[in-house]
């Protein structure tokens, strides 16, 4: 409440008195007590709203203080968040593929481990590591690791989003890509090109169409490889004809067995490379009685292969990928001694699964370039998650077929699909080293989520459409037609290099 004015006396016997006393005692001793009382009005006045205007004032200034130091906290926030990602609902089937041409994929769920929990036993035990479960939230029901990972553009997840028609069609055809593989020329031999007209839309943003000048731009006088096995191999040729709309490469070197190639783009000094590994750890083929090699194979986890670390050096970029292969009937070595197995079902050694074999390989592939001594400080490495195949009824050899002319609906793919497990360990392996690499401040490392996407393209394997004359009654529903669904990987890997690229990209 706002004091009283000041009173003013008017004898010295009177401690107050009112204007309308004072009036009587005269004309000029009333305005002048008027005329004091309306300066103290005004000065009282005056002091209330100065004491008003800096209240306001200080607390609007508290207020954005508060303000912008959430800004600065949600700034601050690490683009690899919790990699706690558990409760991805566990497979309860696996897809076995046992082709003896090409390995099959299958699919995924999460699960959590501690670092203590997936190490390999110890020479004197042969238990499996355990898992901690969590209840599943919404966002990991759904497949979101919008917490992990690389983000686009203020924080837009890729991986989450759906299949949308495309009038435009595909950058390329079966005809304008000079370096088209046949197997993987699907509309040569028949294919419905229904699955050409469409485009992945992530929710909330836009993924970009894919510009050859763009990318060539970005990777002008550079080195990429992708590491892995034939999907990585698939992956290189969509980009090989995605980047021909603009130069055409020239075939620089291929190996014996054609597994590792290498193309150069001359006009941008830009090297494209294919580097083959079943399992980035070194493995061995297993041998029958008779001294020829079977299916399966003796993996070493404690040793890397050579045929692709020892390439390392001189990259700029490489693009790991992997996990097929490890759906065969495989035995994990350490320490020179076996330790387990992956679908072996031997009384005398523990299936450590498939989930376990690829944690354990990735992790090692990963840790091994974060430590490359001979590697340039700036190689960037993005891991391609795992991306399922699509037989119905059947597998390579035995009836298995993926007829289908559209993209599936989210209800007709499994949440307990083993390809949300396999996912989830791979994230959190590449969480895992990032977390390592930032206090370095040197290596880069990535993720190029496409499994979501994937699973849901039952309509772009080849299937039965291929020449006939190189494999009889086979049915391939594992690798990606060109072109096709799987031009969406590079559409994502330009993002992800225009985020780290030190020039302006060409639009």
């Amino acid at each position: 409440m706002a004091p009283l004015p000041p009173t003013s006396p008017s004898s010295p016997g009177t401690t107050t008195a009112s204007p309308r006393l004072l009036h009587s005692s005269g004309s000029g001793e009333w305005s002048a007590v008027v005329r004091r009382n309306v300066k103290s009005s005004l000065l009282l006045l005056l002091v209330l709203s100065t004491v008003f205007v800096f209240s306001v004032l200080y607390s609007s200034q508290g207020f954005g203080s508060t303000a912008a130091e959430e800004v600065v906290v949600l700034t601050r926030r690490p683009l690899v968040g919790d990699p706690d990602v558990s409760g991805r609902p566990v497979p309860g089937e696996e897809e076995k593929a046992d082709e003896p041409v090409v390995p099959a994929e299958n699919n995924v769920a999460r699960e959590r481990s501690s670092p203590e929990e997936i190490s390999l036993p110890s020479a004197d035990s042969s238990s499996a590591p355990t898992a901690t479960a969590a209840s599943p939230s919404t966002a990991e029901r759904t497949g979101d690791q919008s917490v992990v990972g690389v983000q686009v553009e203020e924080g837009c997840d890729m991986s989450l989003g759906k299949w949308v028609r495309e009038p435009k069609g595909p950058v390329y055809t079966n005809l304008t890509c000079p370096t088209l593989p046949d197997f993987k020329n699907c509309q040569k031999y028949g294919k419905d090109p229904g699955h050409l007209f469409w485009r992945w839309q992530p929710d909330g943003c836009d993924l970009p169409r894919f510009s050859p000048e763009r990318f060539l731009a970005a990777v002008r006088g550079k080195r990429l490889a992708f590491i892995g096995d034939s999907l990585a191999r698939n992956q290189m040729e969509s980009l090989l004809c995605l980047l021909s709309q603009a130069e055409t490469p020239t075939d620089v070197h291929r190996d014996a067995l054609d597994r590792f190639r290498t193309w150069h783009f001359p006009a941008h000094d830009f090297t494209l490379m294919a580097m083959w590994t079943e399992f980035y750890a070194h493995a061995v083929p297993v041998l029958d009685a008779g001294g020829k090699p079977t299916a399966s194979f003796d993996i070493h986890l404690d040793r890397l292969s050579a045929n692709w670390t020892s390439r390392l050096p001189g990259l700029d970029y490489a693009i790991i990928s992997g996990g097929n292969w490890f759906f065969r009937v495989n035995y994990l070595w350490e320490g020179g001694r076996r330790v387990g197995c992956v679908n072996c079902r031997e009384a005398n050694l523990t299936d450590l699964g498939v989930t376990y074999a690829v944690r354990r390989v990735v992790r090692a592939a990963l840790e091994a370039i974060a430590r490359c001594r001979g590697c340039k400080p700036g190689l960037a490495t993005f891991l391609r998650t795992y991306t399922p195949d699509h037989f119905e009824h059947g597998s390579w050899f035995s009836g298995g077929y993926c007829n289908r002319t559209r993209p599936l609906e989210e209800g007709e793919v499994s949440s307990r699909s083993i390809g949300w497990e396999l996912r989830r360990a791979q994230i959190e392996e590449v969480a895992r080293v990032r977390e390592a690499a930032a206090s370095t401040g040197s290596r880069r490392f990535g993720v190029l989520d496409v499994t979501k996407a994937m699973m849901l393209r039952a309509d772009g394997h080849p299937g039965g459409h291929y020449d006939k004359r190189w494999v009889r009654n086979a049915s391939d529903c594992l690798h990606w037609c060109l072109p096709g669904p799987v031009d969406m990987w590079n559409d994502v890997l330009l993002q992800r290099l225009a985020q780290i690229s030190p020039a302006p990209l060409v639009r």
